[in-house]
Formats: C-alpha cells, structure tokens, sequence
C-alpha cells in the first residue's frame, strides 16, 4: 500500500511535466474570432470588433497554414455568424484542439464631462436668480493603446476541470487513466488544469512579446475568468488586439497593414511557443 502511495505521489507531481512531455506535438489549433452576427462587439467610429477580429483571425489562419505544414487549423467560425460561448467551447473539445485562441479589440468605458451652455432664470424664494444650464457629453474616443493577453482567472477552475473530466480521453491520450470512479482522479484533473494555466501563461508571453518587437504597447498577460477561456479542455489564451475607440489603432486594425501585423505577431508567438512545447 505504502508503495502504491509513493508511486500515485510521483505521478502527480510530473503531471504538469506530462502534459508537456516529450512527443507532445502542437498541431491541432483552434482560433475564434470573437463576437459575431448580432453580437456587434465594441464600437468604434466607423467599425465593429467583430469585423476586425474575423478578418485577423482568417489572415493568422492563413499563416498558420502556409508556414506550419504540421499544423490543422479549427475555426469557430469563418464568417459574419454568432456561435454561443458553449457552442465555441464545443467545437473546439471536439476538434481535440491542442490550444485556442480567441481574437477580440479592446475598448474602453469612455469618460462623462458636463459642460455649461448657458443660464435659465428660476424662481427661488420669491425672487427671479440665473440658474447655469449644463449638458451631459459622453466621450468614447481614449488614448489607450496597445495590446494584452489574458488566460483564465483561478476562480474559473471548477469550469476548466469539468471540461477536463468530460474530453479525459483525448485531454491525457492515456484511455483510462481519468475515472469518474476513482476518487484520484480528481486530483489528476487539477494538476492537468494547472499544467494549461501554465502553457496558457507561455503562450500569452510569446505573443505579447511578439507585439513588442513590432513596436506596439506591450499591457501584459493577465489573468480573468472569461467563459471563452474556462469550457475548453486545453491551454487557451485571449488576445486583445488594440482599442478600437482609439481613433489611430482603430484605422490601424482597420488597415491591411495592421491585419497583417497583428496576424503576423500572433502566428509568432505560437511558433515560439510550439517549438518549446516540442523541445521538452
């Protein structure tokens, strides 16, 4: 029994080791385009989030084929369509995607100001005074910049694990080793889920690095419990691209250029990360 104990023990502490072993190929990559149909996404003065990311995410599919020949590529989707979160989530677990990434443009709040136009004579107390007049003015126009990637919040796991548990035997490759049965399991399924966080850190790092050697403003890698991120059964990460109420990004993600920038940022940074998968 003792020994039995030993052995379950050095199994989970090279799970994480496991699930970037040797042999690991990347070659199965789902990318999704966030938003869709009628789900517009942010707004910008002339465009929409969902256009932009679409057009990026074909123009890195694109790429991924061309110079990965070993590589198969999965869309969620390839035109102006709105694919439900858990409809994204299975079309990836049962494309047994080795990653996903998800395609979305920033945005932000925007800010409020009031500004006097004028006065309006009131009555108060018997006596006629000015009152100032005010209008609300909303400003969506930012000075943000730049691009930030982010990979599932912790207290998304319990989501992620379920995902695990259900797609086991395609997730470990090893038929049987994840049993609804054995009470281990559970515990495999959480080294497993903590092995994708950390890929999913490696991924956002490559691709952010990526942005900054073209230039662009690198905002990090970041953790955040999005549901895009938390029912796939592999490492994803979601990358946002710039901000679309940023008149200068928005004409640069507007433009070829930007698209193919972008794309071209994206594509190396899953390269890099895909060698180094494959190197341990």
């Amino acid at each position: 029994m003792y020994i039995r104990l030993i052995a379950f023990l050095l199994l989970l502490s090279s799970i994480p080791s496991l699930v970037l072993a040797n042999g690991k190929k990347v070659t199965k990559i789902v990318l999704d385009a966030g938003h869709g149909g009628s789900d517009p996404g942010a707004r910008g003065q002339f465009s929409n989030e969902k256009d932009i990311a679409l057009a990026v995410t074909l123009r890195l599919g694109r790429l991924l084929k061309d110079s990965l020949k070993d590589v198969q590529v999965v869309y969620t989707r390839t035109t102006d369509v709105y694919p439900t979160l858990s409809e994204r989530h299975e079309i990836a677990n049962q494309a047994n995607g080795d990653v996903s990434l998800s395609i979305h443009v920033n945005s932000t709040a925007g800010t409020v100001s009031r500004v006097k136009t004028g006065y309006r004579t009131v009555k108060r107390g018997g006596k006629r005074v000015k009152q100032a007049v005010y209008k609300t003015i909303r400003h969506r126009e930012t000075s943000a910049n730049g691009t930030e990637s982010y990979v599932l919040g912790l207290h998304r796991n319990s989501q992620k694990e379920n995902a695990i548990g259900e797609y086991g035997e395609t997730v470990t490759d090893e038929p049987g080793l994840l049993n609804e049965n054995d009470p281990q399991t559970a515990i495999i399924i959480a080294q497993y889920s903590q092995a994708f966080l950390n890929s999913s850190v490696m991924l956002g790092t490559r691709v952010q690095e990526q942005f900054s050697k073209q230039g662009r403003r690198d905002i990090g890698v970041k953790q955040k419990g999005l549901e895009v991120l938390a029912g796939s059964a592999m490492p994803g990460v979601l990358v946002e691209i710039g901000f679309i109420n940023n008149p200068e990004e928005e004409a640069y993600l507007n433009s070829d250029r930007g698209q193919q920038e972008v794309a071209l940022a994206i594509y190396k940074g899953i390269k890099a990360y895909k060698m180094e998968i494959e190197k341990r």
